[in-house]
C-alpha cells in the first residue's frame, strides 16, 4: 500500500489497489478513483508471494496505449494521469463506474480453459465447435465466451450467452458485439507487429446516472499480457503450446515438479525463483516493445 497525500485506500484486488479522494470536491471530473497497478502477480486464483519488478508500470502504460487505439470504438474510464509522484507510471485517475459482473472474452484461437472445455464437451460456453481441433488452432471466426466474475480467491465461471442475457438483460447483445469489434481491431494491430492475439478479456461498466456516456464504458486493464494471450506469429504451430507473452510461463513453472507445489492442496504457492521472475519480466517488456514500438517509462 502507498500512503498517498489526498487519497484514501478503498480496496485491493489481486493486482490493483483502489484509492478514493479524501476531498471529492477537489476533482472537477466528478466521482473518481485512483487505480494503482502493483507488481503483484496471480496464478490459479492465488496471489503469489513474489513480485515481478516494474510489472505494474509496464501493464498500466500498455493499457493506456490501447485505450488510445480503441478510443473511437468505445469510451473508457480514464479521466487523468495527474497522479501522485509515488505512483507515477503505474496509476491513472478513473471515472467510478457500476461494473458489469461478467467478463467479456473474445477468442480467435483454441487455448487455455477453452481448450479444456472443448476437449470435455466439444464446445465452449454452449457454442459447438468442429471436431478434431488442436491446441492453438485458429477458429473459423472469433467467438464470444463470457465468464461470470468470482470473488477474490475463487475461479471465474464460463457461462453461456443465454445465461449472460438472463443476468444483464438487453445490455448483453451490445456487450457481445462490442467485445468482438474491439477484438477484431486489436487483432489487426497486433498482426501488423508480428503477433497473434489468441484471446482477450474486456471489462465494462456504466456510469451511475448514465449522464456522461451512453452504453458501456471500457474499464480495468485492456489488452495486456495479464488479460490476453499474445503469441509470436513466426513461431505459431497448432498442436502444441505456443510461445506466449503472458504469465503462462509462471503457471507452467508452478505446475512443474521443480516448484514442489500441488495446486489442488490447501498450501499457498511457493516463491518464484529469480530466473522465473527475470524471464517473466522480460516477456512483459517484449510484448510492450513489440506492440507499441517504444519503451515504457520505468
Amino acid at each position: 500500500m502507498y500512503d498517498l497525500d489526498g487519497w484514501a485506500h478503498v480496496s485491493s484486488g489481486k493486482v490493483r489497489d483502489l484509492y478514493a479522494p479524501q476531498d471529492p470536491s477537489a476533482h472537477a471530473s466528478g466521482d473518481v478513483l485512483l487505480v494503482v497497478a502493483s507488481d503483484r502477480i496471480s496464478a490459479f486464483d492465488h496471489v503469489l508471494p513474489t513480485r515481478i519488478p516494474d510489472k505494474g508500470k509496464i501493464l498500466s502504460q500498455l493499457s493506456l496505449w490501447w485505450f488510445e487505439q480503441l478510443g473511437d470504438v468505445v469510451p473508457n474510464h480514464v479521466v487523468s494521469l495527474d497522479v501522485p509522484e509515488e505512483v507515477h507510471g503505474r496509476a491513472m485517475i478513473c471515472r467510478r463506474l457500476n461494473m458489469i459482473h461478467v467478463e467479456c472474452v473474445a477468442r480467435g484461437y483454441l487455448s487455455g480453459s477453452a481448450l479444456s472445455e472443448y476437449r470435455a464437451t466439444g464446445g465452449i460456453c454452449g457454442i459447438t465447435l468442429p471436431e478434431g481441433l488442436r491446441e492453438g488452432d485458429e477458429l473459423a471466426e472469433p467467438i464470444f465466451t463470457p465468464a461470470a466474475k468470482a470473488e477474490l480467491g475463487s475461479h471465474d465461471e464460463n457461462i453461456t450467452f443465454d445465461e449472460m442475457r438472463r443476468r444483464e438483460g438487453s445490455l448483453a447483445p451490445q456487450l457481445r458485439s462490442l467485445t468482438l469489434e474491439l477484438y477484431g481491431r486489436a487483432r489487426r494491430i497486433a498482426a501488423a507487429q508480428g503477433l497473434i492475439l489468441a484471446d482477450t478479456k474486456f471489462e465494462f461498466g456504466t456510469t451511475p446516472d448514465g449522464s456522461l456516456t451512453r452504453g458501456p464504458v471500457l474499464a480495468d486493464e485492456v489488452l495486456t499480457s495479464d488479460s490476453s494471450r499474445f503469441w509470436d506469429a513466426s513461431d505459431w504451430e497448432p498442436g502444441r503450446p505456443q510461445y506466449s507473452f503472458d504469465k503462462q510461463f509462471v503457471r507452467d513453472w508452478l505446475l512443474s515438479p521443480a516448484s514442489g507445489w500441488d495446486r489442488h492442496s490447501d498450501d499457498p504457492p511457493p516463491a518464484l525463483p529469480d530466473e522465473i521472475v527475470e524471464r517473466t519480466r522480460d516477456r512483459y517488456l517484449e510484448a510492450f516493445r513489440r506492440l507499441t514500438g517504444s519503451e515504457p517509462v520505468l
